[in-house]
C-alpha cells in the first residue's frame, strides 16, 4: 500500500504495521500557516485515529515567534491554555523522503477550536461552494529566495549581508538550473513523493530566487499542498546547508515574493451546455462566462475587506508598491499581470482566475478561503466587474473604494468590520484572526527599525 492510497482509519493502521514503525509524525497548521507537530508512538497514534487526541491550544494563541497574544478570547492565561481536541486525517498520509521510511499525517482542530482553525475556515467556504453546486479547484505558485546560510549564521549576521545561493538577476536561467541540477532534482523528487507535485520550477528575477508552480487539485487538497510545500522546502534547503525564505519582501533592492492562487469552479453536475467548467463559455468574449464575471467581481469588491487574510504580516505591505509586480488596488484585467486579478482565458479545463495579490507569506488555507469565499459572494449577488484594466494598472487611477488598506492594522479593522467575512467564516474566526493581526501590528510598533536609527539618531 502506498501512502496516498490510505483513505480510512483501517488503512492508516495497516500501513504503519506493514512498515513496522514505532512512531509516526503528526502535524497541523497554526494561524500563520506554521506547521506544528510531533512524533507519536504507534499505540498512541492508533488510539488517536479511533478517538482523536488532545493538543495544547496555545498554538492558536501565539504568534510565529511563540509570543502569546494578550487580546484574544478563545484562549490565553484566562483559560489556562487547556488541551483542544484534534482529529487525525487518515487520507493525508504521506512519505517523508527526508526521513527514512517515516510517515506523516495531518490533523486539524475539533470542538470549539474548530471555530478558529484556519483549515476549518477553508472547509466552511468549500461547503458553501458545494451547496451552490460547484466543486472548487486551485493551485498555488510560490516565489522563494534561497541563501547559502544557516539558522545560526543569519542570526550572527543579524539578517544582513546574506549570501544568496546564486548571484545576479537571471530569470528563467537554463545555466542556473543546470548548474544546480542535483538540488532541483531533490526538490522535484520530494514534491512528487509527498504529493505536492511541481508543474514547473525555474529561477525568477533576483539573486537566488526560484518560483515553483504546484499542480492543481481540489481546493482543500491544494491548500494542504501549498502549506506542506512551504514547510518541507525549508527543511530540504536546511538539509543542504541552505535556507529558504517565503517572506513577502526580504530586501528593498529586489521584487517581493508572490504566492499567486489560480482558482476555477466546476459544476457538480454538467451544465445544460455539457461543460463542466462554470467559468468557460465559448460564446462570450475571451470565453468568460457570466458566472466567472460575477465570481471575479466578488473577489474585486471584497478584496479590501479580506486583505489581511491574504496579506497577513507587517512585511506583506512592503511588497505592495507600484511597479514591483504586486497590486495596490483591487484591479481586474484579462491576461494582465499588472492587475490584482488576472482572468486567464482558456478551455473548459483551463479557464480560471489568478489572484495575483497573494504573497508567499500568507497562510494557504486562509488566502484561499478569502479568495474563494469572496468569489462565491459575487456569484450570489450577481455583481459585475468594475474598472477593467487594459495596459499598465500602475499608471492609471482607480475608484477610491477599490483602494486596498495600506497597513496590517487597517486591514485587520476592515476584516473585523466586515459583515461578509463574518457570514463566510463565522464571528469567532473573524474576532480571533483580526485580534491576532492587531497583536502583530502592536508588536511591530514596540521595536525601533534600522531605518529610524539611520534617519534620526544624529540629525534630529
Amino acid at each position: 500500500m502506498k501512502p496516498r492510497d490510505v483513505k480510512t482509519i483501517d488503512d492508516a493502521k495497516k500501513i504503519v504495521d506493514k512498515r513496522g514503525l514505532s512512531h509516526v509524525k503528526i502535524g497541523l497548521f497554526d494561524n500563520d500557516g506554521v506547521m506544528r507537530g510531533k512524533y507519536m508512538s504507534r499505540e498512541k497514534f492508533f488510539s488517536s485515529l479511533d478517538k482523536g487526541f488532545s493538543f495544547c491550544d496555545v498554538v492558536l494563541g501565539w504568534d510565529s515567534k511563540d509570543q502569546l497574544y494578550d487580546n484574544v478570547t478563545y484562549t490565553g492565561w484566562h483559560t489556562g491554555y487547556p488541551d483542544a481536541p484534534v482529529r487525525v486525517l487518515p487520507d493525508s498520509c504521506r512519505d517523508i523522503p527526508l526521513e527514512d521510511n517515516m510517515l506523516l499525517f495531518l490533523a486539524e482542530f475539533a470542538g470549539e477550536a474548530e471555530t478558529v482553525c484556519p483549515r476549518a475556515a477553508l472547509r466552511r467556504v468549500i461547503s458553501k461552494a458545494e451547496d451552490m453546486g460547484f466543486d472548487p479547484f486551485a493551485a498555488f505558485e510560490y516565489e522563494f529566495f534561497m541563501f547559502e546560510e544557516t539558522p545560526d549564521s543569519i542570526r550572527e549576521k543579524n539578517y544582513t549581508n546574506l549570501k544568496p545561493m546564486t548571484p545576479g538577476w537571471f530569470g528563467y536561467s537554463m545555466i542556473r538550473n543546470s548548474t544546480h541540477a542535483e538540488l532541483y532534482g531533490q526538490i522535484l523528487e520530494m514534491c512528487e513523493i509527498m504529493d505536492f507535485p511541481i508543474e514547473g520550477i525555474h529561477t525568477e528575477t533576483g539573486p537566488g530566487v526560484l518560483e515553483a508552480a504546484i499542480t492543481v487539485d481540489s481546493a482543500l487538497n491544494a491548500a494542504d499542498r501549498g502549506a506542506l510545500f512551504k514547510t518541507f522546502m525549508k527543511v530540504l534547503a536546511q538539509q543542504n546547508g541552505l535556507m529558504a525564505t517565503f517572506m513577502a519582501k526580504w530586501s528593498n533592492d529586489y521584487p517581493g515574493q508572490s504566492g499567486h492562487i489560480h482558482i476555477s469552479l466546476r459544476h457538480r453536475k454538467d451544465s445544460e451546455k455539457g461543460t463542466g467548467s462554470a467559468f468557460y463559455d465559448p460564446s462570450k468574449k475571451n470565453n468568460i462566462s457570466t458566472l466567472q464575471r460575477h465570481f471575479v467581481a466578488g473577489q474585486q469588491r471584497l478584496m479590501p475587506q479580506l486583505l489581511c487574510m491574504i496579506a497577513p504580516t507587517i512585511n506583506s505591505y512592503s511588497r505592495m508598491i507600484p511597479g514591483f509586480w504586486a497590486p495596490t488596488d483591487a484591479t481586474v484585467g484579462t491576461d494582465n499581470r499588472t492587475t490584482a486579478l488576472r482572468i486567464i482565458p482558456g478551455s473548459d479545463k483551463s479557464q480560471r482566475v489568478e489572484h495575483r495579490l497573494g504573497a508567499a507569506d500568507a497562510n494557504p488555507y486562509l488566502a484561499l478561503a478569502a479568495a474563494l469565499g469572496a468569489g462565491l459572494i459575487g456569484i450570489e449577488q450577481e455583481w459585475e466587474l468594475e474598472n477593467e484594466i487594459t495596459g499598465n494598472a500602475y499608471d492609471q487611477s482607480h475608484p477610491k473604494h477599490l483602494a486596498l488598506p495600506k497597513t496590517l492594522m487597517d486591514a485587520a479593522q476592515a476584516l473585523k468590520n466586515s459583515e461578509t467575512a463574518r457570514s463566510l467564516f463565522g464571528d469567532a474566526f473573524v474576532e480571533h484572526f483580526a485580534a491576532s493581526r492587531e497583536w502583530e501590528s502592536r508588536e511591530f510598533r514596540r521595536h525601533i527599525t534600522d531605518w529610524e536609527l539611520s534617519r534620526y539618531f544624529e540629525i534630529i
